[in-house]
């Protein structure tokens, strides 16, 4: 047998001392999971808690923007469908050096043998998940989106414009009995390629084209289905929150006395959230979405901003600063210390109203606060404590667990279960893709990491700091209807072309004039197949073809050859909040035409968030080089704990050793820690030196041995990032070029079934 990953190896930690001491224990995660970095300066030691086992199952949630405009990116992801789900069902085989095999020896199925000599790069998952939730929540009580809707590019059927952040398997975005069959009709997809759940799964991936139905083909339909006829203020990242998150989904919202009012609990989503979560799964959560997000609040009077009545202007202070204390609409009752605004009312008396002008219904959700005095969204930091936070706040201002992070239950036969560190977002957003790859004149060296995107700026670069108003440095990510001034920080171009010189920037072509009713884009790209504007419903950019639109086709005005995107600006920022769980990708391609290529479509993207996740599945590696005494050793204590019902041995002969008075203060704060655990018995898994040390570095078997054979059992470091390197570089080869080094389990070292270890790392350490 030869699919066997390489074991997985475990995080490690850097501190300032050399004395291994406990002052508090940091639960992060599993066997998979890296550590966060600490600055030496600060803290002397952090801790890992590690379960008995790798990642086995992932749960995958994708969150599609189903407003118009979305039908040629929900295309072109599901082409990258392929790449996603056979990255992780059918990892590639890889060769002593930790180098891909061909593509004609690779196996086609991950029940299929790597050939002799080489080994899959991690082992196939086989328990996944997935479902897709769409960006439509209705206008959150406001009239603007209402349940149902007529809708002309459906033949005037109505179609959902509030999909309740439900699970959807729609075939047929305009016919909703037309329906993707789903896993026990639950509205998801489960793989399931060895028939362990009940009913089976799926145990077929399929083709792309259907000729051979199977997983693939069913999501590549599920993700055209998800449609473009949905609510165009996108609530993408509410949705998605409200399926996997929200404690108490409400089963109504009426804002009829004038403030918003939720009832009754959404049982549907509930049940769905239930039958698709699993409590000790990865969760990855992958939005594709070519505008802002829209997550109004379902609170007071924000609903207002979904009513297509114009808005109260604000006061004046809101131009100059919108985090002005005395900034807010006219329509409210000044901030103590703040004077009337004689520019709010009229010569009766009466709240002035902004302007059509002023105030397109379609412009509601950018730059609120400046343009009404008022956020009527959830703020960003909602989603990243969503995703991170073991606790989130009710409506009502409550504490209460997070439903993503359930605490775990031995008795109930939940002995693991997530932690935030096993919960990934990705976004495929409107940003370019210059601007976050490593390589611009190379996109096929990959996107950046979110600590390469910390390190060299790129944050300011695309995101700016919006609490301080402060803007990205990349022009092209302003949200404005009017042309952007000034050059481009990444190509050097000017970013305020204009129609005069067509196409004159090659991230967007060139600014226009959108009479006020749209916002510039952030970048644009060629389609595969031109769209007849006069014809499509959907096609309103080209339709009288007058504009000079960088869409349309200068030969033929009404055909529309380019797609657009505007700045994701709001789940940018959520995914730099939420740190090295949050990955980065560009809603605009950088070509469509050559699907061989490593930069075709969203291959880039979908590449990102495997490279993060495969980090989880097939053992971790770490940021920082580990200092070693002259014996090799680094100073690392790993202690497992598990339940004996008083039976507890610490056998040197399986690589337990009792643990020393030294360190007894680790097993108190375990105990503490985890007291519904049963934790009775904990034993020291030792470091190992001489030369089973080297046999552990270097050799790549499953399970190392001696020359006299003897199994060789516990722990070592290895590092590929030195010179010379620490043990062979094939141990970690499949790690980032910033990120090769790892502590390795093999043998009895590795964790006991059902036990739970703790990693504590400390000493100097180095980039």
């Amino acid at each position: 047998m030869n699919r066997r990953p390489l074991r997985p190896g475990l995080p490690g930690v850097f501190a300032a001392t050399s004395a291994i001491v406990l002052p508090g224990l940091v639960a992060i995660g599993c066997l998979d999971r890296p550590i966060d970095v600490v600055d030496p300066r600060i803290t002397s030691t952090i801790v890992e808690v590690v379960p008995h086992s790798g990642v086995d199952k992932i749960d995958l949630v994708l969150g599609i923007d189903n407003s118009a405009s979305m039908a040629d990116k929900q295309q072109m992801l599901a082409q990258a469908i392929p790449d996603l789900v056979e990255s992780l069902v059918n990892p590639p085989c890889i060769n002593e050096a930790g180098a891909p095999l061909p593509s004609a020896e690779q196996p086609k199925g991950p029940s299929e043998d790597c050939p002799t000599g080489s080994r899959r790069e991690f082992e196939p998952v086989l328990d996944i998940h997935i479902g897709i939730v769409s960006s439509s929540l209705g206008g959150h009580g406001g009239g603007h989106c209402p349940d149902l809707q007529t809708d002309p590019s459906c033949s005037d059927e109505k179609v959902s414009k509030n999909d309740r952040g439900h699970l959807l398997s729609r075939a047929d975005p305009c016919v909703a009995s037309e329906v993707v069959p789903t896993y026990a009709n639950k509205g998801f997809l489960a793989w399931d390629p060895k028939e362990q759940l009940s009913p089976p799964g799926e145990t077929n991936l399929g083709t792309l084209d259907g000729s051979e139905p199977g997983l693939v083909p069913a999501l590549a339909d599920m993700v055209r289905g998800t449609g473009q006829v949905g609510c165009g203020y996108e609530s993408q990242l509410e949705s998605i929150y409200r399926f996997l998150v929200d404690p108490e989904p409400y089963g109504t919202i009426d804002a009829s006395s004038g403030n918003v009012k939720v009832s009754d609990t959404d049982d549907v989503l509930l049940k769905q959230r239930k039958d698709f979560l699993r409590p000790d799964s990865l969760v990855a959560i992958l939005m594709l979405s070519d505008e802002n997000d829209c997550s109004i609040k379902e609170s007071g009077f924000n609903f207002r901003a979904s009513h297509t009545a114009a808005l109260p202007r604000p006061r004046a202070e809101c131009a100059i600063d919108p985090n002005d204390k005395c900034c807010t609409s006219c329509g409210m009752t000044p901030p103590a210390g703040c004077p009337e605004d004689p520019g709010c009312f009229d010569a009766q008396g009466n709240v002035m109203v902004l302007t059509q002008s002023e105030d397109p219904v379609d412009l509601r959700c950018f730059d609120q606060k400046r343009r009404f005095g008022v956020n009527f969204l959830y703020p960003t930091d909602r989603y990243v404590k969503a995703f991170s936070s073991p606790e989130i706040t009710t409506r009502s201002g409550e504490l209460v667990e997070n439903p993503l992070f359930p605490k775990a239950n031995p008795a109930g036969g939940v002995p693991v279960v997530r932690t935030p560190d096993l919960v990934f977002l990705a976004g495929i957003v409107g940003v370019p893709w210059q601007d976050i790859a490593r390589d611009p004149a190379d996109l096929t060296k990959g996107i950046k990491n979110a600590r390469e995107m910390g390190e060299d700026g790129t944050w300011d670069v695309i995101v700016g700091d919006p609490a301080k108003g402060i803007l990205p440095t990349d022009p092209l990510m302003h949200e404005s209807p009017d042309p952007r001034a000034g050059k481009h920080p990444i190509t050097g171009e000017q970013t305020d072309m204009d129609p005069s010189s067509p196409l004159g920037n090659s991230i967007n072509g060139h600014e226009y004039d959108t009479l006020g009713e749209d916002l510039q884009y952030a970048c644009i790209f060629e389609l595969p197949e031109a769209t007849d504007c006069p014809n499509d419903p959907k096609c309103a950019e080209c339709r009288d073809g007058t504009a000079a639109n960088p869409l349309c086709d200068p030969a033929t005005p009404t055909m529309r050859v380019r797609a657009k995107a505007y700045p994701g600006l709001r789940q940018l920022d959520v995914l730099r909040g939420l740190g090295d769980q949050g990955i980065v990708g560009s809603v605009c391609p950088k070509q469509v035409n050559d699907r061989t290529k490593d930069d075709y479509g969203y291959r880039p993207a979908i590449g990102a968030l495997v490279d993060r996740l495969k980090a989880k599945i097939g053992g971790p590696c770490l940021p920082r080089t580990l200092d070693r005494d002259k014996e090799g050793a680094v100073n690392c204590l790993l202690i497992e704990a598990r339940p004996t019902g008083g039976a507890c041995s610490c056998d040197s002969e399986h690589a337990r050793l009792p643990v020393d008075d030294t360190h007894a203060a680790a097993i108190d704060e375990a105990k503490a820690r985890s007291p519904e655990a049963g934790w009775d018995c904990f034993c020291q898994i030792p470091q190992l030196k001489d030369e089973e040390l080297t046999i552990c570095q270097n050799d790549v078997s499953d399970d190392p041995v001696t020359p006299a054979g003897e199994p060789v059992s516990g722990f070592c470091y290895v590092d590929a990032s030195t010179d010379p390197a620490i043990g062979n570089p094939a141990l970690v080869a499949r790690c980032a070029d910033s990120e090769r080094r790892m502590i390795r389990l093999v043998g009895e070292g590795e964790p006991s079934k059902g036990a739970t270890l703790f990693v504590t790392c400390s000493g100097d350490s180095s980039p």
